[in-house]
């Protein structure tokens, strides 16, 4: 038997129990006894949570003629209410009413704290009754039973307003704890279900994401899908992946949002107290982020409950998830914080086979620009500069000016080649570790390592002061956009021709001064249907900073091949709207 089955309540003791208590029942009851059995098989069908207790409060009313019945589901704490289901109010009744009960004053919460049967004739005239809000109908007879799931108290089913204007007896008090005893096994079977359909959600989605970040694929759309299943499964607002910033804290890498968000490439500092908790490898639960004092006001103001979980494997923190929900919304419960953090961990497993994956190739990239780099040392330069004193020998025998003129030039240009194949080597040489600080070295720098799977170096162009006015955050984004308009080109394009302008003196459409990097090439374009990952992400990364990202003609023939034009505030985390910056272009470009 498995555990599930050993903690399923038994239908044969809980019949038994039943029926002990319809013995020595009136006349009255006892001929309601058919009705009482109906009504048991119809909350006993089903297996979904909701529905069940959706179910239970419609047969409830039925058997005590009531008007309108609820069931207060008690909160893990035992304090209060964390669901409230009704029946026979309304949308629009519920939307006068506003706000639902949390159980915590009143009838409600006198309920929760002691677990007895209470039934009223007038429930406004009871002390402990606390009012009604403003739209509430009015209610005077009450009768309100707990409901014990497994000899626990699950919560309480309230009937109020008895019709014909009477109140609640005896009789409909006795039939409505035999339907609360069978409402405790129908709840009982359907949380169980419930939990084993989510522990299925969580692996699905743990599989998921292992093979996003497993495929080989881009690694923001790998770690986009992680805050993609985090969001849905968590059922939350947002999710949110963080990854170690270079200078410390965690940077925002990948949002999983119904709305537009400017919080991708926020580094949260690491002197906030939550950061240094998840780095150390611990999980933090917040109430509502809103009001959390340790919370960043600016990014959490929209949210409630949120878990955020260490992305640790192995001893190491590779990160962190954050799931908020929205303000108002239930808290998570003790079993989704669980199945959270162990997708978590599986999510951190998977991102460390990736990384170790993404070294080895890495690693034979780097052997085999070693290899390049010596042939061409060895081999091409060696070859040229002997063709180049061939050359010059030959210019100081030939006695006709124009041979010794077109000669000199050719020793020229192979001199110019030689230098540049130099640069490559140099290029090719140098390790992640080396990259020189400077923004123009940088461009430079990706230029270099382009040209080698291109088959050419692309030309370049820079405009304005770019290493003293772009801000850091700015040009590491920078760097990142044209890596990503680069690999387009090289993977997708085609294209023989490629030019980068980097420009650090545009006004941006809100007047604020700003950079634009522009990588044209005369490729074949976007074609219709291709994947647009690579634009959104550089989409995404320009919008995070202020700015705004678009695609136009290339400068091939008759405007073939693809302009991508990415440009944000020199500084950047401008707050002006994507939308309204987007300037209207043509689509094209590399997917």
């Amino acid at each position: 038997m498995t555990a599930a089955a050993s903690d399923a309540p038994d239908p044969l003791e809980a019949a038994a129990q039943a029926a002990r208590s319809l013995q020595g029942l009136s006349t009255e009851l006892t001929a309601r006894v058919p009705q009482l059995l109906e009504a048991m098989r119809s909350v006993g069908t089903g297996l979904e949570l909701h529905s069940t207790l959706d179910r239970i409060c419609e047969t409830a009313a039925e058997l005590a003629d009531a008007r309108y019945a609820a069931i207060g589901v008690v909160d893990e704490e035992g304090e209060g209410l964390s669901d409230f289901v009704t029946f026979g109010v309304d949308e629009d009744l519920a939307r006068r009413i506003g706000r639902r009960p949390d159980g915590r004053a009143g009838l409600l919460g006198a309920l929760i704290r002691e677990p007895e049967t209470i039934r009223l004739a007038d429930l406004s005239t009871d002390p402990r009754s606390a009012g009604f809000p403003a739209g509430h109908p009015p209610m005077a007879s009450f009768l309100g039973v707990p409901i014990r799931v497994q000899g626990e108290i699950f919560g309480n089913l309230y009937l109020a307003e008895k019709r014909g204007g009477g109140e609640f007896n005896d009789n409909d008090a006795h039939m409505v704890r035999v339907l609360a005893t069978e409402a405790g096994i129908a709840i009982g079977n359907a949380r169980l279900y419930e939990a084993a359909r989510q522990r299925e959600r969580w692996i699905d989605g743990s599989v998921a994401v292992t093979t996003a970040l497993l495929s080989g694929g881009d690694a923001d759309d790998a770690l986009t899908v992680v805050a993609e299943q985090a969001r849905r499964l968590a059922d939350a607002d947002a999710g949110i992946v963080l990854l170690p910033a270079e200078d410390g804290g965690l940077e925002i890498v990948a949002v999983s949002s119904p709305r537009p968000t400017k919080s991708l490439g926020v580094v949260i500092p690491p002197e906030s107290a939550v950061v240094r908790r998840l780095l150390d490898g611990e999980a933090v639960f917040v109430a509502d982020a809103s009001k959390d004092p340790r919370m960043s006001s600016r990014l959490t103001s929209p949210y409630g409950p949120s878990m955020m979980l260490p992305l640790q494997s192995g001893g190491r923190v590779l990160g962190a998830l954050v799931t908020p929900r929205a303000r108002g919304a239930r808290p998570f419960t003790e079993a989704e914080r669980t199945l959270a953090t162990q997708f978590a961990s599986q999510a951190a497993l998977a991102l460390m086979m990736a990384e170790a994956q993404r070294d080895r190739e890495r690693l034979a990239v780097y052997e085999d620009r070693d290899r390049i780099a010596r042939d061409l040392h060895d081999l091409v330069i060696q070859r040229l500069f002997a063709t180049g004193m061939m050359l010059e020998s030959a210019q100081r025998r030939s006695i006709v000016p124009a041979v010794r003129d077109g000669v000199g030039k050719a020793v020229d240009e192979l001199d110019v080649t030689i230098q540049e194949i130099r640069t490559a080597i140099f290029a090719l040489q140098q390790g992640p570790a080396e990259a020189p600080s400077g923004l123009r070295t940088r461009v430079l720098r990706e230029i270099n390592m382009a040209a080698v799977p291109l088959g050419f170096k692309p030309a370049h162009r820079f405009v304005g002061a770019i290493d003293s006015t772009v801000g850091d955050l700015t040009g590491k984004n920078l760097i990142a956009a044209l890596r990503e308009a680069l690999s387009n080109a090289f993977r997708h394009a085609e294209a023989s021709r490629i030019e980068v302008v980097v420009d650090a003196g545009v006004t941006l459409p809100d007047g604020s001064a700003g950079v634009r990097l522009s990588v044209a090439d005369d490729g074949i374009g976007i074609p219709a249907g291709g994947r647009r990952s690579g634009l959104r992400n550089l989409a995404r990364r320009a919008e995070s900073l202020g700015g705004a990202s678009w695609c136009g003609p290339g400068v091939g023939d008759g405007g073939g091949g693809t302009t991508v034009v990415w440009e944000a505030p020199l500084q950047g985390g401008g707050a002006r709207s994507a939308e309204a910056s987007l300037p209207t272009a043509p689509s094209g470009g590399a997917p």
